[in-house]
């Protein structure tokens, strides 16, 4: 309905901005203060991306709810690992913060999602340019997989910060005598990360597969 769509595009254009803000600032900051500005890129431009990605979650719902009709769990999958390690892993340690990781990880995503949010927004007008969806369904099958490997590896680096600070770590009293030590935890998430890494891969090749092929099948026709 035009409501909803009208409704979808005011979100996309939320999120482009706040995305496009973030990116915008790391690019003058480095260009006007150079490596210096790496360091405190989680304190300069944290809040605004973890409002961002807060607001991601909503397009959980706008799935299950039938307003868009993009695939549930391919995007289930990218929305929960950058809640898990923004929130859990980056925000919780603060020495983790200030490492040149952080500053890598935010801008490949804001990257990704600068382009991702102007191709839904003009789509949602039945705007189609053919160099944008082309960037948009090809761009994310490099930087994806390096985006993954830059959270498994801020992972690893924050191991030592949970090891020694024990947080998230719970020992239960007794009778139960159960412990959950939090580092165990992280571990395996990355083998979770990566399994789900080569599924996704497979499917955003058959979505550029999909939608390339039926932008080029409405040249020929046109």
């Amino acid at each position: 309905s035009f409501t909803m769509n009208t409704y979808l595009f005011v979100y996309d254009l939320m999120q482009f901005c706040g995305h496009s803000w973030i990116f915008t600032n790391m690019i003058i900051r480095f260009m006007s203060f150079g490596k210096d500005s790496l360091a405190d890129t989680f304190y300069s431009i944290g809040l605004v991306m973890r409002l961002c990605q807060l607001l991601s979650v909503l397009e959980i719902l706008h799935i299950l709810i039938g307003i868009d009709k993009s695939r549930l769990f391919p995007r289930f999958l990218q929305i929960t690992e950058r809640i898990i390690v923004l929130f859990v892993v980056i925000n919780s340690q603060e020495e983790v913060q200030g490492k040149y990781i952080v500053c890598v990880l935010f801008f490949l995503w804001n990257l990704l999602d600068v382009v991702r949010y102007t191709y839904n927004m003009l789509a949602r007008t039945g705007i189609y340019y053919l160099p944008l969806t082309w960037l948009n369904f090809s761009l994310c099958i490099p930087l994806y997989p390096l985006s993954v490997l830059a959270e498994a590896f801020a992972i690893c680096v924050s191991l030592p910060y949970f090891e020694s600070f024990g947080t998230y770590s719970i020992k239960l009293p007794f009778p139960f005598a159960f412990s959950i030590y939090f580092p165990y935890v992280l571990k395996m998430y990355l083998l979770v990360l990566f399994v789900g890494m080569c599924f996704i891969i497979q499917y955003l090749f058959s979505e550029r597969k999909a939608r390339l092929g039926m932008v080029n099948t409405k040249k020929k026709r046109s």
